[in-house]
């Protein structure tokens, strides 16, 4: 483990087109999945953020944390806010989001993008599929405060981030598709 790494499961929406709630996709596949790709990469702890199923409509993996996102429903923005604001109150020094509908993203693309956001002045760092940016997305802690203060509605650090030259992107088209599944497979 990276100790200085926490990892966030933004995991609170509705997924109203998806049809219900991604955090309980594929039987709670996903949810193991993305906390076992955050582990597995490098960080501790982990903490889920939930929403739309209610604070205790889920079985967790051990040691995991779950955080409410009581304004679930306002956006991704809520659920960042409340995963970066429960992970500020530990020792980490960045927070690793990976968001629940990302499936294939395994241990190695969360190792990769902590590797460059370490080595990276600005201390942030991204992964980057077909050319376009995706998750994980590793912030060091500095940048927290104005990340979720620029936070709103369905966009959590984009703003933020395409607003800097200087986030690293990490190409991780080797490791996984990075697609995100708004929509369930036919």
């Amino acid at each position: 483990m990276v100790a200085d790494c926490a990892g966030i499961v933004l995991a609170a929406g509705a997924g109203r087109r998806f049809g219900y709630p991604k955090v309980l996709a594929a039987e709670g596949n996903w949810l193991r999945t993305a906390v076992s790709a955050l582990r597995g990469g490098g960080c501790a702890p982990v903490v889920v953020v939930v929403g739309a199923t209610g604070p205790a409509a889920l079985t967790l993996p051990d040691g995991v944390r779950q955080v409410w996102a009581a304004d679930w429903a306002t956006g991704l923005s809520a659920s960042l806010r409340a995963g970066l604001g429960a992970v500020a109150a530990g020792d980490a020094e960045y927070a690793v989001i990976m968001p629940v509908d990302t499936p294939d993203v395994g241990a190695a693309v969360v190792a990769r993008v902590i590797a460059a956001a370490h080595g990276a002045p600005s201390g942030l760092a991204r992964a980057v599929f077909r050319g376009r940016p995706g998750h994980p997305v590793a912030l060091a802690r500095a940048h927290w405060p104005a990340i979720s203060a620029a936070a709103v509605g369905d966009s959590g650090a984009r703003g933020y981030l395409a607003a800097r030259t200087d986030t690293v992107g990490v190409a991780c088209d080797d490791l996984a598709t990075g697609i995100d599944h708004d929509f369930r497979a036919p």
